[in-house]
């Protein structure tokens, strides 16, 4: 199905209606125009973006607060225009302080994604499975959650609250704060570096609103938080997962063989050919909607029907 044929009902919207069904959502983690229509095309019902993989791949540079909020946006922007599927946005930490806020999420939102996370990280902040994290009171971040709901023009746009406190607080102090970020109006609550099942658990059991989860499929070395197979998640309760290493992590492997295979074909003169490890053209082309635009070029080019 096209983005035309889809347009009809808001991204924001449809995010809503996957949030209140049955159905756990899965959100793989996207960063660019390949990795988004993938999503699509491989039939997730929504993605999210990926900060760490915006800031690697866009600025090449560790995700350590350094990508500002343009250099955020413009990407969503892109992604977000090129499926049918709703995208949900990382704003870090919001990009300054409450009244800030009012300026990120109106940003964001004409972006055409259909939420944000923002986190409670001290500015600059860092990916989330790094050392040396640390936290804003809590009042501040709520005050935050406060303005971002107030700014948005479209009451469907999700505002999803992450903590860091974990690392730094516990599992308790993390909790006090998810409640509080509740209470501001956070339509979903995330705590990153969760240690596992039974703290998820605890977790679900604690908020009155939804929980997301982050699962590091895609991190070689053991993940902060252990893998959990989806099934079980949706068991005990999450209502989000989302996969943000999963894609990126796929992409520079299956880069790095590529060259591999170059540098052998440079070493000894021969042609290396593995079409079993690349996409063709007219994959490429189908994902990137070419067919479509031919299409659209042929109708438009025609000047044989036109009435003078």
């Amino acid at each position: 199905m096209t983005i035309q044929t889809q347009i009809a009902i808001r991204p924001t919207q449809r995010m809503r209606e996957l949030i209140a069904g049955a159905d756990l959502i899965v959100s793989p983690g996207v960063y660019d125009g390949y990795s988004v229509r993938l999503v699509e095309k491989m039939g997730f019902k929504t993605a999210c973006t990926t900060g760490a993989g915006l800031s690697n791949s866009r600025l090449g540079v560790p995700d350590i607060g350094v990508m500002g909020l343009s250099d955020n946006v413009e990407a969503c922007r892109v992604m977000a225009r090129s499926v049918s599927i709703p995208v949900m946005a990382d704003a870090d930490t919001g990009y300054g302080n409450p009244a800030n806020m009012l300026h990120t999420v109106r940003m964001f939102e004409d972006a055409g994604v259909a939420g944000i996370n923002i986190e409670d990280q001290v500015s600059p902040k860092r990916c989330g499975h790094m050392q040396g994290k640390d936290v804003v009171d809590m009042r501040e971040m709520a005050r935050k959650i406060e303005a971002a709901c107030d700014a948005r023009k479209d009451d469907d746009f999700v505002i999803l609250a992450r903590t860091d406190a974990i690392a730094i607080e516990g599992l308790e102090g993390a909790i006090r704060r998810a409640q509080l970020y509740a209470k501001a109006g956070a339509d979903l609550i995330f705590a990153d570096a969760i240690g596992g099942e039974d703290q998820i658990k605890a977790l679900v059991d604690a908020v009155p609103v939804p929980v997301s989860v982050n699962m590091g499929f895609g991190i070689r070395n053991r993940p902060t938080t252990p893998l959990i197979p989806l099934t079980r998640l949706a068991e005990i309760g999450v209502r989000r997962v989302t996969l943000p290493r999963l894609l990126p992590a796929a992409a520079i492997l299956a880069m790095e063989n590529a060259l591999s295979i170059l540098k052998q074909s440079i070493l000894t003169g021969e042609i290396v050919h593995r079409p079993d490890l690349l996409a063709g053209i007219d994959d490429i082309w189908e994902l990137m909607g070419q067919p479509e635009f031919r299409l659209q070029e042929a109708r438009y080019n025609n000047l044989e029907d036109l009435d003078l």
